[in-house]
């Protein structure tokens, strides 16, 4: 083999083996235990006051329920869009419905927003 072709191949394993690593990089959110988290395993919720694709949790609300952002370059997929908040803040939507954290969750797999004041709730897979 020459050096062309065996730097070509080394070229193509690279690139086999980093497709999936940036597939996964790019979903905002997985499933575990039949809910959907973030990437660190923290539990995500949506808000029955939300109209449509627009967050109706701003200030002191956003504060407890931070919304899961969408990083400079996300592109939606699927069931995943993205918002824009009254802050200029983009943010990831499941099914038309924007994304949040819980500040009271404190680990992976917390569940302590579900079902808060009756607007709260965990996302179902």
């Amino acid at each position: 083999m020459t050096q062309y072709t065996q730097s070509f191949k080394a070229l193509l394993l690279a690139a086999a083996l980093a497709l999936p690593g940036m597939a996964f990089a790019a979903e905002p959110a997985m499933v575990n235990d039949g809910i959907l988290v973030d990437h660190k395993g923290m539990t995500l919720y949506t808000y029955d006051k939300d109209s449509g694709d627009k967050s109706m949790c701003n200030g002191g609300c956003a504060d407890n329920w931070p919304p899961l952002k969408a990083e400079a370059g996300a592109k939606a997929e699927g069931d995943w869009t993205i918002v824009t908040r009254d802050d200029g803040v983009k943010q990831w939507a499941y099914n038309g419905k924007p994304v949040y954290l819980f500040k009271n969750d404190k680990s992976a797999g917390d569940k302590t927003g579900d079902k808060k004041g009756d607007v709260w709730h965990v996302i179902p897979e």
